[in-house]
């Protein structure tokens, strides 16, 4: 249907009625936003989009996204890993994996056979193909988060890794043992008392 003429297109119209303000027209740089930066959770998401800004540019040639990445290097460190192994290492849900290994499978990246000691699961291998093109894959997420991540030293790119770790896999608490070498247990009171 035709506009009248000098009427302006309803994007338009739309984009002329908002008002546009000094707050609007601020750079994101000049606003507060010093509560969020003393949460973890906002400065790991803001490092995390960095770098997969990044890994998304220099991975479209292999036509690879971060989940698959991820499940391809789990693969190819891990010859003949299950889909169980895989979706326990990588917190993904198993309908989610059957998709992308189809996929994978498709592309001649993955290979499935038979486990060879249980008749019942799947083992999971890179194809030739497949280990090229990680092989060439992994050298590129490697040098994209140097690059990222240039402002750091070597040493301080260690512990940053270590402490992000610490937080989504955190060590195993081992549990008080007695003088006697047994286990201590809590009593209902909070108190320490040793396992029977």
């Amino acid at each position: 249907m035709a506009r009248a003429p000098g009427k302006p297109a309803p994007d338009a119209q739309l984009a002329a009625s908002l008002p546009v303000s000094d707050a609007d027209a601020a750079a994101p740089g000049k606003l507060d936003t010093a509560f969020l930066e003393t949460l973890i959770g906002y400065n790991a998401r803001r490092a995390a989009l960095t770098i997969i800004g990044k890994f998304l540019e220099r991975m479209a040639v292999y036509g690879v996204h971060p989940v698959e990445f991820s499940v391809l290097s789990v693969i190819a460190h891990n010859p003949g890993i299950t889909s169980r192994q895989l979706c326990a290492c990588l917190g993904l849900l198993p309908p989610n994996l059957v998709t992308m290994l189809n996929q994978l499978e498709q592309r001649d990246l993955v290979v499935r056979q038979p486990h060879p000691h249980d008749g019942r699961a799947i083992a999971l291998s890179l194809s030739p193909n497949g280990q090229t093109m990680m092989a060439e894959a992994e050298a590129t997420a490697y040098q994209l988060e140097i690059d990222a991540t240039s402002a750091l030293t070597d040493a301080q790119r260690t512990t940053l890794k270590r402490l992000l770790k610490l937080v989504y896999a955190p060590p195993a608490k081992a549990k008080p043992v007695a003088r006697n070498g047994k286990p201590t247990t809590r009593s209902r009171n909070g108190t320490p008392g040793a396992a029977v």
